[in-house]
């Protein structure tokens, strides 16, 4: 079966046009698999490292380029914080078209992180936002907690959004921009904070990060592009 890449939204309904018009946007979907235990790029799973987070849209994960946001050229590259005794930041990093309109995040904890049973933990979270978000900080997008003196249990969490969030998900923000004309993009970044005393590498641990969204059609209302007629 052959596959193609658009470059643009797709819409889908049978009446283009009038008071009665049905298009709607297709959902988009992209989503992670990462295992706490890989930390060879370009293995299944592939997790990240100290100060190395992964990247989603490669079968499999490889070592992701994180970016500092901004609307300004050229873009900045930074790295996420290394591993300390106190905080141990692991996280994947997603790419999706400015101005996307996020509908859902969905964090499925499928194994329980191991390597912490010397520490003495304060907090395990998960942050999604444009950037690494630190312990405790305000994401973006949304977190929820995995545990305080846990590592908490698995499951498919509970995906907590402020009404800060909720405004932010209905157009992401432009954090990497593009030269000669390329489209400029969102940067979405999952971080799994783990916080405490003697904090140590995690050993293992399995999460799937999925986020599904709507790409904008910056087209609409214009007289050159829209209305188009039907088809038979």
């Amino acid at each position: 079966m052959a596959r193609s890449t658009f470059e643009g939204p797709v819409l889908s309904g049978d009446n283009r046009f009038g008071p009665l018009r049905n298009v709607g946007y297709a959902e988009l979907v992209q989503d992670t698999y990462i295992d706490l235990s890989v930390t060879t790029p370009g293995t299944n799973g592939y997790s990240g490292t100290s100060g190395q987070y992964a990247f989603s849209n490669s079968i499999p994960n490889i070592q992701g380029q994180l970016f500092t946001p901004s609307t300004a050229y050229p873009a900045t590259t930074t790295t996420p914080p290394t591993d300390v005794s106190t905080q141990v930041y692991r996280g994947v990093i997603m790419y999706l078209p400015t101005g996307c309109t996020i509908t859902d995040i969905t964090i499925d904890y499928l194994s329980a992180i191991t390597g912490e049973s010397g520490a003495t933990l304060s907090d395990v979270s998960i942050y999604v936002s444009n950037a690494t978000t630190a312990a405790a900080g305000t994401p973006t997008y949304a977190s929820t907690q995995l545990g305080t003196t846990t590592v908490g249990t698995a499951g498919r969490k509970t995906t907590s959004y402020t009404a800060t969030n909720l405004i932010n998900m209905l157009s992401t923000s432009t954090d990497i921009v593009q030269a000669n004309g390329q489209p400029n993009l969102s940067q979405v970044v999952f971080t799994l904070s783990i916080t405490g005393t003697t904090v140590a590498a995690p050993t293992g641990g399995k999460f799937n990060f999925t986020v599904r969204y709507t790409q904008p059609d910056n087209n609409i209302g214009t007289t050159t592009t829209y209305p188009y007629g039907n088809f038979d």
